[in-house]
């Protein structure tokens, strides 16, 4: 209740009169920020891709139909989160990361425009002090996501990683737009900041080999949320994030459903 109650007090604050109707979560139009777990699902060069191997689709001796599957498949992959221990020893991880840093109004910090014109375009510390003196400071509590314009290229495994190539050949050849070091140093110390997101395959631009990015933001207990889908239907200010991963015990990630509320158009 705390989450919403503050939810409703920044959109007020924004101009979003509609959207801070106590009602909004019965009249909002719900948005998902995930893509679908599929063998075509892109994940990491390195990593182990989705497979669902199916146990039973079919009708059963006593006359009902019976569907079941195993799967498997890597934490880091697809629309997932990145646990503060994966890239800081000791920190949360997936199952201990506290809910409330999961769900909260978000922030949009679009960078299309810088992103198309450079492949491994690193999101810099005045865009964000950019964006405060539009809109105000980031309140406590925010969720931040990064709209690149990434998500167009989904689907395409070449433009959307900058290879199609897999293993460490594929890893070497990376190229995609990311977050700054000394951004994500600024997050750290700007406070209040519950978690980050960016609709690329990570948090730290594609050449990078020291993931600076990932190591200082889950050094400050900031988890992320990679290749987050649909950030052209988001506001700049005024929606609400909910973003539950699996809960795995000891994990350093894991898929993850994410999706946002904002106010409907409709009277």
């Amino acid at each position: 209740m705390v989450r919403i109650a503050l939810f409703l007090s920044v959109l007020a604050t924004s101009g979003c009169q509609q959207a801070a109707r106590p009602d909004l979560l019965t009249s909002g139009t719900w948005i998902d920020l995930s893509y679908e777990y599929s063998a075509d699902t892109i994940y990491w060069p390195t990593a182990k891709p989705f497979e669902l191997i199916v146990e039973s689709a079919q009708r059963t001796p006593a006359g009902y139909y019976y569907a079941a599957n195993n799967f498997s498949t890597s934490e880091h992959g697809g629309t997932h989160l990145d646990a503060p221990v994966h890239f800081a020893e000791g920190k949360w991880t997936t199952e201990a990361i506290p809910v409330e840093r999961l769900v909260g109004p978000a922030v949009v910090v679009d960078v299309r425009e810088a992103a198309a014109k450079n492949t491994d375009y690193l999101i810099a510390v005045d865009v964000l002090e950019a964006w405060e003196r539009l809109n105000g400071k980031i309140p406590a509590g925010s969720i931040v996501l990064f709209r690149t314009g990434w998500g167009q290229r989904w689907g395409d495994r070449q433009r959307y990683l900058g290879t199609s190539k897999t293993g460490p050949e594929g890893a070497a050849e990376l190229h995609f737009p990311g977050i700054h070091p000394d951004t994500a140093r600024w997050l750290v110390s700007h406070g209040g900041i519950d978690a980050v997101g960016i609709d690329t395959a990570s948090i730290d631009y594609g050449p990078s080999k020291t993931f600076e990015t990932h190591q200082t933001l889950f050094a400050g207990s900031i988890p992320a949320f990679e290749n987050v889908a649909q950030l052209d239907r988001l506001p700049v200010t005024g929606s609400f994030v909910v973003a539950l991963p699996m809960k795995i015990r000891g994990g350093s990630g894991g898929p993850l459903r994410i999706v946002a509320i904002v106010a409907s158009d409709r009277p």
